[in-house]
């Protein structure tokens, strides 16, 4: 891997100026929807594990086989299914409702118990007297989806996470066709909700972004990436959540952009009116300096006026503060993007 510094963060006093304290490295890489490389830091093609930017492809199996319509699934309802979600109640109704429709309930989620983020990312004490169940984890939405599809080609719903049972064929199978690669060349491991995750070169993961701004318009996939770019954009506060940085990206976009992040500081964005997909991927895994690594690809690729540098302001260069409140840095980006 040929990682280049990214991002720095900062420590000092105003008066006295900053000095870098960490650096981030990683790579970037922008392409258009032939998956022509047009941008780049670093290695675009490192292989990188996809983390949660793969869950609007995750869907994919369900979305061609026409499944959201037989089980009359809504549109903020299809948007859960690429979701991080941040556990709110309007996230808990939407998959209580998808598991409703398809005769399940949240004991059947195999995706594990794990606290709301939205406590996390809004910095409110997490609840000591509440009982969590698989239905607060962020990947519910996605693993309802997943046990949509067993219902609706009667298989198993047990095990449905095992790489061996069908809903997993499929998926690994519809990522492979859609990225041009013989399954045998998809590194798989174990995400953080116990599905398969895979690996794929960065430039690989911006061409699928930049399809699925695409929506309709692709030519392969254009069936299932049509509905799932419209409930994404149209609702990103179910694919996101309240504070959360994937619902700031896609309202800044006002419906042009579509952004998903992925755990160990992985980001995706496509931008449907210039043809691109965007994918960033910091080698270290800590996610502190990908909102200013992302502002900075899309300022230095024009695509920022004055009101989305407006929404975005908090990504672009964010204070570091002590438990006091003082000011004791900065996190600030590093790179140049070259171009073809």
């Amino acid at each position: 891997m040929h990682a280049v510094p990214l991002a720095a963060t900062t420590r000092g006093y105003a008066e006295t100026g900053y000095t870098v304290e960490n650096v981030h490295a990683g790579s970037i890489a922008v392409v258009d929807t032939t998956g022509r490389l047009l941008a780049w830091a670093g290695d675009p093609q490192y292989p990188t594990f996809t983390r949660s930017a793969l869950k609007p492809f995750q869907a994919l199996p369900f979305l061609l086989s026409e499944g959201p319509a037989k089980f009359g699934l809504l549109e903020e309802e299809l948007a859960l299914l690429c979701a991080s979600h941040s556990g709110e109640e309007k996230h808990l109704h939407g998959v209580r409702s998808i598991l409703g429709k398809i005769g399940l309930d949240a004991g059947h989620l195999e995706c594990g118990c794990g606290v709301p983020l939205y406590y996390e990312y809004n910095n409110m004490p997490v609840p000591q007297d509440q009982t969590w169940t698989p239905l607060h984890h962020n990947c519910s939405g996605k693993h309802s989806g997943f046990l949509a599809w067993c219902r609706q080609h009667d298989v198993s719903t047990t095990g449905y996470v095992a790489p061996d049972h069908p809903l997993q064929q499929a998926v690994r199978a519809a990522l492979a066709d859609a990225v041009k690669l013989p399954e045998a060349k998809l590194p798989r491991g174990i995400d953080g909700c116990s599905a398969p995750n895979y690996a794929l070169p960065l430039a690989s993961l911006a061409h699928l972004y930049a399809r699925l701004a695409q929506g309709p318009r692709d030519a392969q996939l254009g069936n299932a990436l049509g509905p799932l770019f419209d409930a994404m954009t149209h609702r990103p506060d179910m694919v996101s959540g309240t504070e959360r940085s994937d619902l700031v990206l896609m309202t800044a976009g006002g419906g042009d952009w579509v952004a998903k992040i992925g755990a160990d500081a992985v980001q995706a964005v496509g931008i449907r009116s210039k043809g691109i997909g965007i994918a960033i991927k910091i080698a270290d895994g800590n996610n502190r300096g990908l909102h200013t690594i992302t502002y900075n690809v899309l300022d230095q690729l024009g695509l920022l006026d004055d009101e989305k540098r407006t929404v975005l302001e908090r990504f672009r260069q964010p204070l570091i503060r002590n438990a006091r409140g003082a000011v004791a840095g900065d996190i600030r980006p590093l790179f140049t993007l070259q171009h073809a």
